[in-house]
């Protein structure tokens, strides 16, 4: 299993971002997908998750600002970001197969940065 993040970078707080997660070597349709964060000096906090029929969850800290979407034919798992805040900075990584919300899947991206001036 592959999955590449991309789409990080330097904004600015208010602005806005689109994250995005290409998956490989999985059967996409049949997982659900997740987003984490990890800001500077912290854990790995769970964001927002998928599932394979459609279904999201956000954490409270996001709900409202932040978008998650799936493109099964596109084996793709995407993470609008809107109103950007300086604590919304970190990496960010795409997971497969979370059974459930905030309890990761095994599999993980790489991470991409994301870094929200004030």
């Amino acid at each position: 299993v592959q999955l590449q993040a991309s789409g990080g970078g330097l904004v600015q707080a208010g602005g806005s971002l689109r994250l995005s997660c290409a998956a490989s070597r999985i059967r996409f349709s049949a997982y659900s997908m997740a987003w984490y964060r990890q800001g500077p000096g912290k854990q790995r906090d769970w964001v927002a998750r998928i599932g394979y029929c459609g279904s999201t969850n956000y954490a409270d800290s996001v709900k409202g600002r932040f978008t998650i979407s799936r493109d099964n034919a596109k084996s793709t798992v995407y993470l609008q970001m809107n109103s950007l805040k300086p604590e919304d900075t970190g990496v960010y990584y795409c997971n497969a197969g979370s059974p459930t919300t905030v309890v990761p899947g095994k599999y993980w991206g790489q991470g991409t940065l994301v870094t929200v001036s004030s």
